[in-house]
């Protein structure tokens, strides 16, 4: 399907976005191998189905911006965030250098507040230069759809609070420029008004009541919550396996260490209790008990950079009451586990604008360590079911398509 899909992202300089749109212009100059993506055909994998059953915007139809704080360009920030070595960006650096952000709204994670931000004070006044940015970049690069992104450094810690649960406590709230009404919410609330998809590949909360009811209200449909790249997608195979052989897990370690600005903005306290409520929330969920001495813990390390390290530690007791250990040690680049998943959601949640859905989209689960779910439902966890949720979704258009 040749359609213009407009990408854009909130931390369009980070490490995340920059490898992101270095990857892809890498796969279009021929120089990197299109991998890494449930939506494209590799040419090396047997399983193809959403591929084949799907009709998703070309790589080559990404037009890819954004708000950040920081840094002069897309070039600028992959240099600095060095995920990818220079000379691999050298062949597409005119690319990147055309990705400017426009300055970004400022967030409550903990960081100094320098650089680039929206010069309008107070929330209407943002969301109205969101949503300006947003319609001039779809009429200049003559757009057929827009899907905004959020790869901003997590937020700290919000409960959720009355201003959250209704839209019309929501909107009182606006008004009022409430600090719970966070950056992330308001970039979620323009989405909605511009009905462009929205996806929080973050751990900063905003599937708040309010913004699902907002969503609905403008048949706007988005997924999320915080990308499921490494440890936890580690962590949700394992458990399924354990719970399929009845291996009960008597305690669970877990910690990380990596040296990227995410990492950074998780050495605060806030933050990291962001991060630590999403990572923790998925095993008691597919085991189906309390998994006592369950630990996740988050270190900044500076040496690392973008190098992560997520080491595991698992008790299990099996058959005839005798323990058991597994170790895991997983050293991967944080970015390049995560970019490849921003390419499907982007595709994805373009399929379900183009079929009209709306509201939270549950299929997309597979891609989150808190998937999205509507009061009083369980999220699944579940790897192997969360597969199961998207193929069934992609069978049911593929057939309304023919159709």
């Amino acid at each position: 399907m040749k359609r213009r899909l407009g990408v854009l992202v909130i931390g369009a300089h980070g490490a995340v976005a920059t490898t992101l749109f270095a990857g892809v212009h890498l796969m279009l100059e021929g120089l990197a191998p299109r991998v890494g993506m449930i939506t494209e055909k590799s040419g090396e994998s047997t399983d193809e189905a959403l591929a084949e059953m799907l009709d998703f915007a070309r790589l080559e139809d990404l037009v890819f911006g954004g708000w950040d704080p920081g840094h002069s360009n897309a070039y600028e920030g992959a240099l600095k965030h060095g995920v990818l070595p220079p000379h691999r960006l050298e062949g597409i650096r005119q690319k990147l250098e055309g990705i400017v952000a426009w300055p970004a709204i400022p967030s409550n994670n903990g960081g100094t507040g320098k650089g680039r931000f929206v010069s309008v004070q107070g929330h209407r006044a943002q969301i109205a230069e969101i949503k300006k940015n947003v319609e001039e970049f779809r009429q200049k690069h003559a757009l057929d759809n827009v899907v905004l992104v959020n790869l901003a450094s997590t937020e700290r810690y919000l409960a959720e609070c009355d201003a959250h649960r209704t839209l019309d406590a929501f909107e009182q709230a606006l008004d009022k420029n409430d600090e719970r009404i966070s950056a992330a919410m308001r970039y979620f609330y323009a989405a909605n008004l511009l009905g462009a998809p929205y996806v929080n590949f973050t751990p900063s909360m905003n599937n708040v009541p309010a913004l699902c009811e907002h969503a609905e209200k403008h048949g706007n449909p988005f997924g999320g919550m915080d990308g499921k790249t490494g440890q936890t997608l580690i962590k949700t195979a394992l458990a399924s396996i354990f719970r399929l052989r009845r291996l009960h897990i008597e305690g669970w370690y877990s910690t990380n260490i990596l040296g990227n600005n995410d990492g950074l903005v998780l050495a605060d306290p806030e933050s990291n209790k962001t991060k630590v409520v999403s990572k923790s929330s998925v095993l008691d969920s597919i085991v189906g008990y309390k998994v006592e001495n369950h630990q996740v813990h988050i270190h900044y390390y500076k040496p690392r950079g973008d190098s992560k390290e997520a080491w595991d530690n698992i008790d299990l007791v099996g058959f005839a009451g005798v323990p058991m250990q597994m170790k895991v040690d997983f050293l991967a680049q944080d970015s390049i586990l995560a970019a490849p998943l921003v390419v499907d959601l982007v595709r994805l949640l373009d399929v379900a604008k183009v079929h009209g859905e709306k509201g939270i989209q549950r299929q997309l689960s597979v891609f989150f360590k808190s998937p999205h779910a509507a009061p009083g439902e369980t999220p699944v966890h579940d790897p192997f079911a969360q597969e199961q949720l998207l193929l069934a979704w992609a069978r049911k258009l593929s057939r309304k398509t023919r159709l």
